[in-house]
């Protein structure tokens, strides 16, 4: 309704108010009929009644995604106007601000030439939605703005998912066509140096303030172009945000942060979605600002606190399929730079023998995250890994390594009401025959469920009086704040 053009339609109103003339002719019909058409109006007149108030609501908070569809062709209109008349060349060569505002002005101009009926409000939301396409990153932009928003999952330019406190939701927000966002898709990996297209159909990325990006495009994506990112908070988490979120209790968090603190090599063990990653960045904010660290990701999302950080990132294969660097190349290189800890984003492939090897020649204090679901799996698959890598080395060798190099594993888990908890805090105590021997030092035990539903439950010690870290605790004047965390921790505190 607010965005009929030109004064034309007036004139078609009076049509549909002809149309009740018909009616007369039908007089001939007997009684019984008349009254039936009264009764089936009264029913839908009651339904548009209930439906109607919440539509002007929503509109006039201006919600993207209650936008009409007339409102999108009114867009494409316009849109396919500015393509026209404006000079992208030109409008590159611009600051963002002066071609935002250059890019409005024009705008305002064909709206005004297409006589297109449209409030204040409405023209200012679709000016920024224009600029926004043209510029920015389309539809994606509101949502990215938003700070409670963990993913955001599109699949094809008419369905877009967001996840929210752990619960996935639909939107209405949508794309013109899938050519939108394919261009969209291009120019969030274009920023850093990649590329994805029908040749390089799989393309992994991340966006300036180093949320992680994944694009697959058609053939592979039969649906249209499938973009996911995986969004961070604008203000870095600490540890005692974990503890203000209930994902470890205070006593556990002080015990991670002698983790930190005393050097341990740590491996983060967890399933897609579960918080590897945040809990990683936690995990090095003890990390001593005088020490010299390096992180090797597929794309660059860590968000180190240290001034003294060397970020390093692999690079996929150019169109000729030359030109790759991997992640293990990455790791061998580390060790020529003199690191004092090694940070992976992700251990996925047979860069896991590398990281054992630094952690174990003096790198002390280095950390990984790898996908798996309890700490005696992760360091299955470190040693698959390892294997799969062609080291042909026994079984107790490998394990034996993966004894020498790798202190703790924190397993992090995503519970089914969608909230995130670290479950274990386990240590690598040694080999017994051919089985590698672990010790709990905190779980989290599940009591049940509230009356909302959620997952109720506490972090408990196990009993352990002196875990194996104790010595490196003692060596960094931290064992007397370790018993006391272990001490409230056996309490349930």
């Amino acid at each position: 309704m607010a965005f009929g053009k030109r004064t034309s339609a007036p004139t078609g109103a009076p049509k549909p108010a002809a149309k009740p003339q018909p009616k007369p002719a039908a007089k001939a019909a007997p009684p019984p009929p008349k009254p039936e058409p009264p009764k089936a109006e009264a029913a839908p007149e009651a339904k548009p009644v209930k439906v109607k108030p919440p539509k002007p609501a929503e509109e006039t908070t201006l919600r993207i995604d209650d936008r009409s569809s007339q409102y999108y062709e009114t867009k494409s209109t316009i849109f396919n106007a500015l393509i026209d008349t404006i000079d992208l060349s030109q409008l590159a060569q611009l600051d963002p601000e002066s071609a935002r505002d250059e890019i409005r002005d024009i705008v305002v101009e064909i709206i005004s030439i297409k006589n297109v009926v449209m409030s204040i409000s409405e023209q200012e939301q679709l000016l920024d939605d224009i600029c926004n396409d043209v510029l920015g990153y389309g539809p994606l932009e509101p949502l990215l703005a938003r700070d409670d928003i963990a993913d955001i999952m599109v699949n094809g330019a008419d369905t877009t998912y967001i996840e929210v406190n752990g619960k996935i939701e639909r939107t209405n927000i949508r794309f013109r066509d899938n050519s939108q966002l394919m261009n969209i898709c291009q120019r969030i990996v274009s920023q850093v140096g990649r590329r994805v297209d029908e040749s390089s159909p799989i393309c992994d990325a991340r966006l300036l303030d180093g949320s992680r990006v994944n694009v697959i495009a058609p053939p592979l994506a039969i649906d249209g172009p499938t973009l996911t990112i995986r969004k961070f908070k604008k203000d870095k988490l600490k540890l005692n945000d974990l503890v203000n979120f209930g994902s470890i209790s205070p006593s556990g968090a002080e015990v991670l942060r002698i983790i930190g603190h005393s050097r341990c090599n740590v491996l983060i063990s967890g399933g897609t979605g579960s918080g590897k990653t945040t809990l990683l960045n936690c995990l090095t904010g003890f990390i001593d600002p005088g020490e010299r660290v390096i992180t090797c990701e597929d794309s660059a999302e860590l968000q180190l606190q240290q001034p003294h950080v060397v970020r390093l990132e692999t690079r996929p294969p150019n169109i000729e399929g030359s030109g790759e660097v991997t992640m293990r190349e990455l790791v061998k290189n580390c060790l020529r730079m003199r690191p004092e800890r090694i940070i992976v984003g992700e251990v996925r492939g047979p860069e896991a023998f590398d990281l054992l090897q630094a952690m174990n020649t003096g790198h002390d204090g280095s950390m990984g995250t790898l996908h798996a679901n309890s700490p005696r799996e992760a360091l299955s698959r470190v040693e698959s890994m390892i294997t799969m890598g062609g080291f042909a080395l026994p079984a107790r060798t490998i394990r034996e390594m993966i004894v020498g190099s790798i202190d703790v594993v924190v397993q992090a888990s995503r519970l089914r009401d969608g909230s995130r908890k670290i479950m274990n805090v386990t240590e690598v105590m040694g080999m017994e025959g051919d089985t590698i021997v672990l010790q709990d030092v905190m779980n989290f035990e599940i009591d049940g469920e509230d009356d909302s539903g959620s997952v109720a439950g506490k972090h408990r010690g196990t009993g352990i009086g002196r875990p194996k870290f104790w010595e490196r605790a003692t060596y960094y004047n931290l064992e007397n704040d370790l018993a006391k965390a272990l001490d409230r921790l056996e309490a349930g505190e």
